[in-house]
């Protein structure tokens, strides 16, 4: 190959790698700009929620209390304020930082999509409670306001996250959560779970192990500097008081009682029978229609087929269908024992999966 010809392919190349680089839209220069904004836009969003949250409690947010909670240093936190003063979303002064109008109004648009997005991952993709919270933080940064609309009507108009925090409306209004902790409650009266504290989440975690959950009710048995004792009807709880005081309360609502003997699904034991008394109110949305499309309305018949080797999921008769449920979901149906009745023939079986 002679030598023009080898500074020829050369040119040819060198200009390919340009158009590579810099194509509009699709080259390599434009998608790191696009990975820059949309990292920038994030940590635009994360700064706005921190104030708003330290607002929410009666605080001024600080460049400080930032730092803290961005992981950032000083130097970086400070620059970041002055950008988001000169886009005219905080004003920072002696007192700390606060939002302007419009600052408030992006803030609450992140805490909307991000407490929409928990309720989606638990009603109709039954995620575990504690992995909403990581998942939603990724996902607030990318939903538009079409985006949640769409969302918030497909879920039928939620008003609470699956950790019972009130979701903003999409005129910005966002409802004042009405509770107490539950170490301020007297012992003996009933009260009922509004809200679990996400952090921190070595305390949440051990609240989510103990099966607790929004629109529970509990009632204290004991109390004492070093522990609580808590009953949910079925199970006693001791928690340290520093775990209590994120499960927060309000005043129990008047509930007709269910038939004596009622269970969770999840109680009954392989072999035995029951008739379906109700599925807690607590499911909603998609996960509450799939259940009852499977069969489990209020008087259908269910048997306790089948455990699993490790126990979740197990396997249930309904209706001559063998359905699998995992532990979450058969606890969210209450059932009433009943005498056993007849196999259903296995050529008459069929299985489904929830």
């Amino acid at each position: 190959m002679s030598v023009n010809t080898q500074i020829g392919w050369w040119i040819i190349l060198a200009g390919l790698a340009l158009l590579v680089a810099f194509w509009p839209r699709t080259g390599l220069l434009a998608r790191l700009r696009g990975i820059r904004s949309a990292r920038e836009r994030a940590l635009f969003e994360d700064s706005l929620k921190h104030i708003l949250a330290w607002a929410h409690r009666g605080k001024v947010a600080t460049p400080e209390s930032m730092t803290g909670a961005l992981g950032l240093g000083r130097d970086r936190i400070l620059r970041l304020i002055t950008r988001m003063e000169e886009a005219g979303l905080v004003r920072s002064g002696g007192e700390g930082v606060q939002l302007t109008t419009p600052g408030e109004q992006w803030a609450l648009h992140v805490v909307r999509a991000h407490r929409l997005w928990e309720r989606y991952l638990a009603d109709d993709a039954g995620m575990p409670m504690s992995r909403l919270h990581q998942l939603a933080e990724k996902a607030e940064h990318q939903l538009t306001a079409e985006n949640l609309y769409a969302l918030e009507a497909h879920l039928g108009h939620p008003e609470h996250d699956p950790h019972g925090d009130p979701i903003p409306s999409a005129d910005g209004s966002l409802k004042h959560l009405d509770a107490a902790p539950l170490t301020d409650w007297p012992i003996g009266v009933p009260a009922q779970i509004v809200h679990l504290e996400d952090e921190p989440n070595v305390i949440f975690q051990q609240i989510i192990a103990a099966g607790l959950r929004p629109g529970h009710t509990l009632r204290i048995l004991e109390a004492s500097s070093n522990r609580l004792v808590v009953s949910d009807g079925e199970t006693e709880h001791r928690f340290a008081p520093v775990v209590a005081a994120n499960i927060q309360v309000a005043t129990a609502p008047r509930v007709p009682d269910r038939p004596a003997g009622s269970v969770r699904l999840w109680k009954l034991r392989d072999g035995e029978n029951a008739e379906v008394v109700e599925v807690d109110s607590e499911c909603r949305g998609f996960s509450r229609r799939r259940l009852m499309d499977l069969g489990l309305t209020p008087g259908a018949r269910v048997g306790a087929a089948l455990t699993n080797t490790f126990g979740d999921p197990r396997a249930y008769q309904v209706r001559g269908a063998l359905i699998a449920l995992r532990k979450q979901q058969a606890e969210l149906i209450w059932v009433r024992r009943t005498a056993a009745e007849p196999p259903v023939p296995a050529e008459l079986s069929r299985e489904v999966t929830a």
